[in-house]
């Protein structure tokens, strides 16, 4: 989106001005160490420098893409003094916004040094306004940050702001999605009484089995092979990622970086005929939790689909899964046992652009997963 930059460049003096010591400016790969220690302070409230694999994992999430270019990826705001003291880090994804290829910022990270990098930090915001955008989107914002994203023009997408979770081994499942609050519910010793516990549930409540789908079957498919899928099952929506194959293999490749979600799956689904149908993306761990990244199918499948999704995550063994809501999903995924809701943060979008913010409005977008921020260790593991 070179229109950010050149928009910063014509602002007023004293606004952002990039040729000036106190202004914003693109963010360089010198910058990397400041922002880590930024990063350390205001998000896990320790005033340190980063470890050698936070600053490695900064470089290449917000330096590696194949569309990172000056005018499309992270900014900083320098005060007077020439010191860092808010940035916006993000992270370039190709969308296909009906019919022309558009280069989106995913916003990961908004930081101010206090009330030292107030003022620079309106001066990011103010540039982030629709007016000045293609198109900006957050998955995780604040309500507060969510209320600033409307006053600048954008919406938030309520369903996408949802997290579904399919439990299939209900006592197993809460002892790890709340083992990050409490580390002794991921003991050994409990999770093994945990799932004896649910052996006996799942034998007196059969609904907490998925009911596979007569006539499908999941079967393993690689990386590329799910790629391949995406092209055709997304031409349904005007708005929806291009994922070229280096754009994919990048975002898969960081991805894959987020160990403690476990590895990176991928599944077709198969009709009768041998026809691929759908397929999904997901982390797992050994009977643990599935975070599902993307599921994509034919139009008119998605019944099949979630379900035989849902029953094969449950024959692997895993406690349970979780994932993103989609509005074309959301039929299908409502007719599951043992669901749930939460609400994982704020998915909001800006734009200038008057077709796209009408495409998100009647849900004409695919986004989330790998096109978004779900694969980030800077949620999960810094």
């Amino acid at each position: 989106m070179k229109a950010d930059l050149r928009d910063a460049q014509s602002a007023p003096a004293g606004e952002t001005d990039l040729c000036r010591p106190a202004g914003i400016r693109a963010m360089e790969r010198g910058d990397v160490p400041t922002i880590g220690k930024l990063f350390n302070k205001i998000f896990r409230k320790t005033d340190c420098d980063a470890g050698d694999d936070l600053r490695r994992y900064l470089e290449t999430v917000f330096f590696g893409s194949p569309h990172c270019t000056p005018e499309c990826g992270s900014v900083v705001h320098e005060n007077g003094a020439g010191d860092i003291d808010s940035a916006i880090l993000a992270v370039p994804i190709e969308f296909m916004v009906h019919g022309r290829p558009t280069i989106a910022r995913l916003l990961c990270a908004f930081m101010a040094d206090g009330k030292a990098g107030a003022a620079g930090a309106a001066r990011l915001a103010r540039m982030m306004r629709a007016a000045r955008q293609d198109m900006c989107f957050s998955d995780n914002s604040s309500p507060v940050s969510a209320d600033h994203w409307v006053a600048g023009g954008g919406v938030v997408m309520p369903i996408q702001s949802l997290e579904w979770r399919r439990s299939f081994r209900p006592f197993t499942a809460g002892a790890f999605l709340a083992g990050r609050r409490v580390p002794l519910l991921r003991l050994r010793a409990v999770i093994g009484a945990l799932a004896l516990a649910d052996r006996v549930l799942r034998w007196r409540r059969p609904s907490t089995k998925p009911t596979p789908v007569p006539g499908f079957e999941t079967r393993l498919a690689s990386l590329e092979e799910f790629r391949q899928c995406a092209g055709p099952m997304l031409k349904r929506f005007s708005v929806r990622p291009t994922w070229s194959r280096s754009e994919f293999d990048w975002l898969a490749g960081v991805a894959s970086l987020n160990r403690s979600l476990g590895a990176l799956h991928c599944r077709k689904v198969i009709c009768e005929s041998g026809r691929t149908v759908g397929a999904f993306l997901f982390f797992g761990k050994e009977n643990g939790i599935a975070n599902v990244l993307n599921v994509l199918c034919e139009e008119g499948r998605e019944f099949d689909v979630t379900g035989e999704m849902f029953a094969s995550l449950d024959s692997e063994g895993y406690a349970a899964a979780v994932g993103m809501a989609q509005p074309f999903l959301m039929n299908a995924i409502l007719r599951q046992r043992w669901l749930s809701f939460r609400h994982r943060g704020y998915f909001c979008m800006v734009t200038r652009h008057a077709d796209l913010m009408e495409a998100a409005s009647r849900n004409d977008i695919y986004i989330g997963g790998l096109a978004s921020e779900s694969w980030s260790r800077l949620i999960t593991d810094f």
